[in-house]
């Protein structure tokens, strides 16, 4: 059973990093944060998934489960590498740094982006440079090799999503696929050379985050989108019908975050498809991400013992059904390719005794969120006296409100609860409910204490990630730009010594 050091670590999606191009990316900041993070004393950087985002910008929903993102592509690092320069990228100066402005940044950086490309397909970039793309080319999984005819396709046919292209492109069928692949020939190989410069940089970040003795942690959801790469090049690994239409799609039934449940949307696997050829298209993800990551966050873990299938066309995750799935047969597989993997197992909201006895059985650690600890019950599992150490504390995730906020906002019980389990007296300020919950989540006896960077920073609502069921303004929320100061890795720095969590090699 692969475990955690006693440790610590910083949740901070890379989109939020502090820059002048209208969003976070993997250059000279995010470098910074992991000098930050080091003086801090911590280990850990997690991160949400790396994915080219789609519609309402999540990294959640991906147009495929094993690219990356190219909105986070570093341009002043192909400034340096000759295929653009100042003033080509000059124009997302304008964007605000306070928060992503997805409508106007994804078509300016897209524009740039292409003129990079166009420069380097005209000789422009050291001769190095060119011979490692030429490389990369060649041994490209067949994964990335869909994803980017996925993309140039795409765009060819107007930003659709696939399920609505020409019956020959949806149904790939042979000839049409032939011909559209030589007509694109060049939009595909665009759509590579950024993943090629995506994870050129990406590496780069890695190696330097190992250099400084910090662990990366990814995050995958469990699903993937409709309308992505996986699902066009997979159809049959999918629950769709003949017309390549989902009959059930996911979501989770109503819980703490919502009161109708969460409606996702994305179709269903078909196990019994995937175990026949023994969860190959898993087995490669899996691979693909423990290449990128040092461990990884698995979302909505349950859903591999059982998920929550509504039917298609309702408009909340209400009318559901839990259907079972085979995720002790494809662990099995995963541990035999794997060795052990550090996989953390994302078990909030409804868990019962089988998706415990699962983790189990794989050794994998559950996650603890403070703010759902304080409900005036003793037997709440999220208070701190009543879990091990084999798990992982959170302060709140990407789907809670910032800790402050939180607290500002709760029922007068629960804070009453909170005051009284973390004995604080009457009147303090969200700010100072946050500070009191990071000290309770760092001497905790969890192995490993993760708290969002807006928590460790005391903000408020405004500094709010994600609002699940919420279809705008989500993800978009960036560091300000001197929030990571030498006094507040020397403040973080004395808490994780005197919690005895101080920096450490991954177990």
């Amino acid at each position: 059973m692969r475990t955690f050091p006693r440790s610590s670590g910083i949740l901070l999606h890379p989109t939020m990093l502090p820059g002048p191009c209208g969003i976070g990316a993997l250059g000279e900041y995010a470098l910074s944060f992991l000098d930050w993070l080091k003086k801090a004393g911590q280990s850990y950087w997690q991160i949400c998934p790396l994915v080219p985002t789609g519609y309402g910008d999540s990294p959640y929903q991906g147009f495929s489960a094993f690219a990356g993102n190219p909105n986070l592509i570093d341009l002043d690092e192909l400034v340096y590498l000759g295929m653009l320069n100042a003033e080509d990228i000059s124009p997302l100066g304008r964007l605000p740094d306070s928060a992503v402005d997805f409508g106007r940044l994804i078509p300016l950086k897209s524009s740039i982006l292409r003129q990079a490309w166009k420069r380097f397909s005209s000789g422009a970039g050291s001769r190095k440079l060119h011979q490692e793309f030429s490389d990369y080319r060649k041994d490209i999984s067949h994964r990335l090799e869909e994803y980017g005819l996925f993309m140039a396709i795409k765009e060819n046919q107007g930003g659709k999503p696939w399920y609505q292209w020409p019956t020959p492109l949806r149904f790939r069928e042979e000839p049409a696929m032939e011909k559209i692949k030589a007509d694109l020939e060049n939009a595909q190989n665009y759509h590579l050379f950024l993943q090629f410069i995506f994870n050129k940089q990406w590496m780069k970040v890695k190696r330097e985050a190992h250099r400084k003795g910090i662990h990366i942690i990814g995050d995958i959801p469990i699903f993937v989108s409709y309308d992505s790469s996986d699902c066009w090049a997979n159809p049959e690994i999918f629950q769709l019908d003949e017309d390549r239409c989902p009959a059930h799609v996911a979501g989770v039934p109503p819980d703490y975050f919502s009161a109708t449940g969460q409606l996702w949307g994305n179709p269903l696997y078909n196990w019994s498809a995937m175990e026949q050829d023994g969860f190959e298209w898993w087995l490669s993800l899996l691979k693909n991400k423990f290449e990128q990551y040092d461990a990884l966050r698995i979302d909505h873990f349950r859903g591999f013992v059982a998920y929550w299938a509504v039917p298609y066309g309702e408009e909340t995750a209400v009318n559901g059904q839990w259907v079972s799935a085979p995720g002790e047969k494809l662990f099995r597989k995963v541990n035999d390719l794997l060795k052990d993997p550090p996989i953390i197992a994302e078990d909030l909201g409804v868990i019962t005794d089988d998706v415990r006895a699962l983790m189990q059985e794989c050794g994998f650690p559950g996650m603890k969120v403070l703010q759902f600890a304080f409900d005036s019950s003793e037997e709440n599992n999220y208070l701190p006296h009543n879990y091990g150490r084999h798990c992982l504390v959170y302060t709140g995730t990407h789907d809670n409100d910032t800790t402050a906020g939180w607290y500002e906002t709760a029922a007068e019980g629960d804070k009453a609860a909170m005051r009284g389990y973390l004995k604080l007296p009457e009147g303090i300020s969200g700010r100072q409910a946050a500070e009191a919950i990071v000290k309770a989540a760092m001497y905790s006896k969890a192995a490993l204490a993760v708290t969002p960077i807006q928590d460790i920073l005391g903000l408020g609502s405004e500094a709010r990630f994600n609002t699940p069921g919420q279809t705008h303004g989500n993800w978009s929320w960036r560091v300000p730009k001197d929030a990571f100061s030498p006094q507040l890795a020397d403040n973080l720095w004395k808490l994780t010594q005197k919690s005895d969590r101080l920096a450490q090699k991954l177990a």
